[in-house]
């Protein structure tokens, strides 16, 4: 009897489950928390322009002033969902290589290699110390897109 029991205690748990994951996304390709960062769902993207001057004056070698890091690392942290925070610095450097009109492996200014200006970019949550997850358990503080050739 209680075989029963436990057999129909099980298919109705699945069933919920089921009917759960799939009211809730679960079966999308871009499900998880960083999935609430895409605009299309309605999310905003933040300029970040404080960042965007931040990491052009970096690349270039030269001295950030002290008004301007304050401003990019407050921008920064005002992003409420921490897993947003990556994908925004990702926004912004796309738009400033657009701006430039930047090719792969190009000067993205004078001075500023391409691949430096990500790496800047990538570990500004790192020089600001505002946090960020870190899905693949390396390097705490980077952006993980850091990583890959294409961003």
């Amino acid at each position: 009897m209680w075989m029963k029991t436990v057999f129909w205690g099980l298919l109705l748990f699945m069933l919920v489950a089921t009917t759960m994951a799939v009211e809730y996304g679960a079966r999308r390709h871009n499900s998880g928390p960083w999935s609430w960062c895409d605009p299309a769902t309605g999310y905003k993207v933040s300029a970040l322009t404080g960042c965007r001057a931040m990491v052009k004056l970096q690349c270039v070698g030269s001295q950030v002033p002290e008004a301007v890091l304050r401003d990019c690392c407050q921008q920064l942290a005002d992003i409420n969902n921490e897993w947003c925070r990556c994908g925004d610095l990702s926004s912004m450097l796309r738009s400033v290589y657009q701006e430039l009109g930047v090719r792969e492996g190009k000067e993205v200014l004078p001075g500023c290699r391409k691949e430096v200006m990500k790496l800047t970019a990538a570990s500004v949550p790192e020089v600001c110390k505002v946090p960020i997850p870190n899905p693949s358990g390396d390097r705490a503080g980077v952006c993980y897109w850091a990583a890959y050739p294409d961003t």
